[in-house]
């Protein structure tokens, strides 16, 4: 038995539209089949299972292609964030020995920086550069370099006691961590 089937075919000199079944060697229209031929009819229901198996394993591939698809896009997308915020850290990384050379000035009385210095800080500021420099609160290893040491009360959490050189955090991301002091 063979299974061919195809949208129109030529049978017995005419066009024959729709699909139609190859068996035993007789061609007829799917449309116009005897129900009472078992053979035929039996062939017509397997091959109508096997089309939907495998319509069904080409859906399932389909959705499956869509997904890895998705999931590809959404982890591009991911990436191409992740890279665009490693460059802004870097380029706050670099401009931090700018800021931390007005500071300086502005401790040695120089004249002019003080506008320079409020505008760059002002400006990373709001794209998300946050200083670390407080004193008082507990030593944490992810912002603070601790690089002295002094003795605190016995049982007392490790504090900042100074801050030697301030930290900055971008965006939630340690740019720099603070060089500080510890008691405790």
């Amino acid at each position: 038995m063979s299974d061919e089937v195809s949208d129109s075919e030529v049978v017995d000199g005419e066009l024959v539209d729709g699909p139609v079944v190859e068996s035993d060697g007789v061609i007829r229209e799917v449309n116009h089949l005897d129900p009472s031929d078992e053979d035929v009819m039996v062939e017509v229901i397997e091959l109508a299972q096997r089309l939907e198996a495998e319509k069904d394993q080409y859906l399932d591939l389909a959705r499956r292609v869509q997904a890895d698809f998705e999931n590809y896009r959404k982890r591009v997308a991911a990436e191409r964030t992740d890279i665009v915020e490693q460059a802004a850290v870097r380029l706050v990384g670099e401009l931090l020995p700018v800021l931390d050379a007005c500071e300086a000035a502005l401790a040695h009385g120089v004249e002019g920086v003080g506008p320079i210095h409020a505008q760059l800080s002002q400006t990373l500021t709001k794209q998300g550069l946050a200083l670390v420099a407080e004193v008082g609160v507990p030593f944490d290893p992810n912002v603070h370099e601790a690089v002295l040491s002094e003795a605190g009360e016995p049982g007392d959490e490790p504090t900042v006691a100074e801050v030697l050189r301030a930290g900055y955090v971008w965006n939630g991301r340690v740019v720099r961590a603070a060089m500080v002091k510890v008691r405790g």
